[in-house]
Order: C-alpha cells, then sequence, then structure tokens
C-alpha cells in the first residue's frame, strides 16, 4: 500500500447457502484491496441490504482504515440511530473494513484488536434440533467422543414446525437432562437454549425440575426486552444465565452487565455492531467477571471474525460451532474455498492477513436469494407463541 486507500464499492449479497441465506456484503477499494463482512439478521436479509444500499451512498471515497470513525458516522449520522437491522447492516460494514485494513497492513485481524491471547478457540457443540430424549444423549456422547467437554442441547419440541407448548415441553426436556447428566457423568459442561420460548414462572418450574447441579448453562430462556424480568428469574434459580445473542449494542448489554443478571455474553458480532463494538461489550465484561461464549449459528464470515474477536480477549469461554451438525451447508467449500476449519473441538487461529477467509463471488453471484421464515408456532388453543 503506498497511498491512503478509498471505498471504491459497496456490495450487498443476500444468497442462499445450505438452509438459509447467509447476508454477505464486500467492500472493494481504488487499490484491489477488498474485504468481506456478515450480517446476523437471519430471515430479514433484504432489509439489511437496503440499509447497507443507504450507507454505500456516503461511504464511497472514504477512508476504510478509519473504521472507528465511520462506525460513528454511520451509527450517528441519522435521527433513527440504532436497532436490530440497522446495527446488522453497520456489522457486516464493520467487519469488511477490518477485513481490508488487516489485508492492507499484511497482518491478522486479531492484531487489529490488541494481539493473541489464544492459538486454539475452544468451542461448544450441539446435539442438534432433531435429537431428543434418549437420542440426543446419545448424541452427545457421540459428540464426548470426538473431543467436544462442552455440549448444548435443544428442549423437547424445538423442532416443531406447528406447536409448541412449553408446560408440556418443559418436563420431558428436564426428565432428559437428568438423564443426560447421569449418563455422561460430572466432567462435562451441559447447556440448553430454551430460545426464549418460556415465561418466567415457566422457566423457573423447569429449573426446579432439574436436579442440582445438571446444567452448567441456560441459554435464552425467556424473552431479552424487559431485564426487570430476567433479574425476578435470578432470584428463583442458581444456573448460570447465557443471554445476548439478540442484543443489537453496547446500551441492550448495559443492565445485564451492570446488574450482575447473566454469566455468559451469547454476543454476536453480526448483530451487536462488529468488532469495533464487540470489543467495546468484551472490555466492560471482563470487569465484571463475564466471559464471552458468542453467538455463531451463521456462515465461515461470522466463524472468522469471531475466532479473532475470541483470540484478542481475555474472557472467553466457548465459540459456538454447529459444523458437528448435520445437512446445515452453512460452510459450504463451494462458496468458501479458504474459510476456518475444526481441530477436534477447537477453531486454530489463522495468520493469514485479514480474516482469512477467501469467497466464491462468481458463484455467490450465481446463487439466488430465497425467502426463508422462521416456524410461526402456536399454542393449541391457537394463540402465537415465541419461535
Amino acid at each position: 500500500m503506498t497511498t491512503k486507500l478509498k471505498i471504491t464499492a459497496i456490495k450487498p449479497y443476500p444468497v442462499w447457502v445450505g438452509t438459509r441465506n447467509q447476508m454477505l456484503v464486500k467492500i472493494e477499494t481504488d487499490q484491489g484491496i477488498f474485504g468481506w463482512g456478515e450480517s446476523g439478521l437471519s430471515g430479514r436479509e433484504k432489509a439489511v441490504a437496503g440499509a447497507i444500499e443507504h450507507y454505500r451512498e456516503f461511504l464511497i471515497g472514504r477512508d476504510p482504515m478509519q473504521i472507528g470513525r465511520i462506525w460513528q458516522e454511520i451509527y450517528r449520522s441519522q435521527y433513527f440511530e440504532g436497532g436490530r437491522v440497522l446495527q446488522a447492516a453497520i456489522s457486516a460494514i464493520d467487519i469488511a473494513l477490518h477485513d481490508i485494513k488487516g489485508k492492507a497492513l499484511g497482518v491478522p485481524v486479531y492484531e487489529l484488536l490488541g494481539g493473541k491471547q489464544r492459538d486454539r478457540i475452544p468451542t461448544f457443540a450441539s446435539t442438534g434440533d432433531e435429537a431428543e430424549g434418549d437420542a440426543a444423549i446419545e448424541r452427545a456422547g457421540e459428540l464426548r467422543a470426538q473431543g467436544w467437554q462442552a455440549i448444548r442441547f435443544f428442549p423437547v419440541g424445538q423442532s416443531s414446525r406447528d406447536i409448541f407448548e412449553p408446560r408440556e415441553s418443559i418436563g420431558a426436556t428436564a426428565s432428559m437432562l437428568n438423564r443426560a447428566r447421569e449418563a455422561l457423568g460430572n466432567d462435562l459442561v451441559l447447556g440448553i437454549d430454551y430460545h426464549h420460548r418460556l415465561s418466567v414462572a415457566e422457566a423457573a418450574s423447569f429449573c426446579n425440575k432439574l436436579g442440582r447441579g445438571v446444567l452448567d448453562f441456560l441459554e435464552e430462556p425467556i424473552r431479552d426486552e424487559t431485564p426487570e424480568a430476567y433479574e425476578s428469574l435470578r432470584t428463583m434459580t442458581d444456573i448460570p444465565f447465557a443471554i445476548g445473542e439478540e442484543f443489537a449494542s453496547k446500551w441492550q448489554f448495559l443492565p445485564y452487565i451492570e446488574r450482575g443478571i447473566h454469566q455468559f455474553n451469547r454476543l454476536d458480532v453480526c448483530n451487536v455492531g462488529g468488532l469495533t463494538e464487540a470489543m467495546k461489550v468484551a472490555g466492560w465484561s471482563e470487569a465484571h467477571y463475564l466471559d464471552l461464549m458468542p453467538h455463531n449459528p451463521l456462515g465461515p464470515v461470522c466463524t472468522a471474525a469471531t475466532i479473532h474477536l475470541a483470540a484478542a480477549v481475555p474472557n472467553f469461554a466457548w465459540l459456538e460451532t454447529r459444523a458437528p451438525e448435520r445437512k446445515l451447508g452453512f460452510d459450504s467449500s463451494e462458496f468458501f474455498p479458504v474459510q476456518p476449519q475444526l481441530d477436534g473441538p477447537d477453531y486454530p487461529v489463522s495468520d493469514l492477513p485479514g480474516l482469512g477467509v477467501e469467497i466464491n463471488e462468481a458463484a455467490i453471484q450465481a446463487q439466488s436469494f430465497r425467502f426463508w421464515e422462521a416456524p410461526h408456532l402456536k399454542r393449541r388453543d391457537g394463540s402465537v407463541t415465541n419461535w
């Protein structure tokens, strides 16, 4: 790099990969250096692409090395700032700018975040949406045999596309987890993601049906809009909470961190505002002795960005990986010929410049977007419930 870089193009690519769309963005510069980012707002990719197109109008010609300044300008230079759609767009742009800067300087992204603090990133694996009861316990045993020491279950009824009754789920799920702990022993970390499907009373009932020490974390038992509801639930159980994958800024994390409501931050770099915002949440969390346990259900760009974050922070537990789950296809080698690869239950930290991901742009240009909706779940009385 001999002269100051200028942004020449910003290209949003909402494309179908595997069983869902991925919202990718490519930022190009006048010196041929480009970067890739990813948004995390699954199911609303066209809304994010539209926001990126708005931002593109004033970012063309800007210096991509000024990542922090660009973040502030995107966030502050509008009256209706923030929100999940806009923050998902900012996240994708921010990650792509980090990719550009790393490539321009010839260093991996973690060097831009303070340097590498670990060489390998431990992960947790999940039993999968379709496995329930004894089948889920058997799958957990397979994951343990493959090297995983942290395993996440899903509740009974998780895979339903139509009816979900919380009270029917919690008893069967608690029974499954009690059996799982007995079968798998006390050395494994076991958790469950209830996908915010319960009320406070239902979540408390579920926790009370578990044996002491069965769960090491309970992820998203209730919706997150009201921190006081989580505070109420906190008084009813001592199981550690893993919360935050839906948070779209450091301000959403504020009450949870400051009030000591949760123990693991499920931060998502593709939703929270990119690596710029993620590092601020990480530092804040460190001051309150909270570990990061990042959300990572998307594609290889998200995985790579989160690996660099995980490498650069001291307070880290596990990175979510969906690689062992069957038939998802999010990490298609056709679209992503160079991407992070698991080595046992860990991701080695890449020393390639930038994110260390390569994308077959011709392949994604040829791949169409498909409208996808999460299941619209109902209770047996016909009322709508949470997915």
